[in-house]
């Protein structure tokens, strides 16, 4: 009886050091930050330019959203529902000058509404996934791009694949590799 509580416990702390801020959502995860070398391939997959709009669900510090509008002239918005990241990255935004094209709400993923996306990016845990598949399907405009990091969605075939080693994914996962998912929304 005690061993099942201890290793519950371990599992608990292993959790907490992997997210130094808050949780993300009840079932969406905790906050892990994306190292810089895998948004950068993340958008590169997503083939995201100026005439994209980019929705990063659970977005953090909003590094995705930003380096789009930063680096490749995108605009776009991040959701996340932690109040103190949504300020960081609305503030990291305004530092960096681009806060008119990279904004950042506080708002539950399963409320916003991502039907503008033109590029839709994701990195949450896998028991989400099939219940978010079926909000991006429902939602999103065929030809819309689906970049997810790790865990793929479900019964859905993937337009492209990459595994990245990414050294600082160690400390979060144990592991040096990222994998990310390239997905179209069909025609209806």
């Amino acid at each position: 009886m005690i061993r099942p509580f201890l290793a519950a416990l371990a599992f608990v702390g292993a959790t907490m050091l992997c997210a130094p801020v808050s949780a993300q959502h009840a079932d969406a995860g905790p906050y892990v930050p994306t190292p810089q070398s895998i948004v950068d391939a993340m958008l590169l997959m997503g083939k995201v330019g100026p005439k994209d709009f980019v929705i990063d669900l659970g977005s953090g510090d909003g590094r995705i959203v930003r380096t789009a509008a930063a680096r490749l002239g995108a605009s776009g918005v991040g959701v996340d529902i932690n109040e103190k990241l949504v300020k960081l990255a609305n503030d990291e935004a305004a530092k960096e000058g681009v806060a008119q094209r990279a904004r950042f709400v506080n708002q539950d993923l399963w409320t916003f509404d991502t039907s503008k996306a033109t590029v839709v990016t994701v990195y949450l845990l896998p028991s989400i996934m099939p219940r978010l598949k079926q909000k991006l399907l429902a939602e999103l405009k065929p030809g819309t791009r689906i970049v997810v990091h790790d865990y793929p969605l479900p019964d859905w075939k993937h337009e492209d694949y990459m595994a990245l080693h990414e050294p600082l994914k160690r400390q979060a996962h144990g592991l040096d590799t990222a994998y990310l998912y390239l997905y179209v929304v069909p025609p209806r």
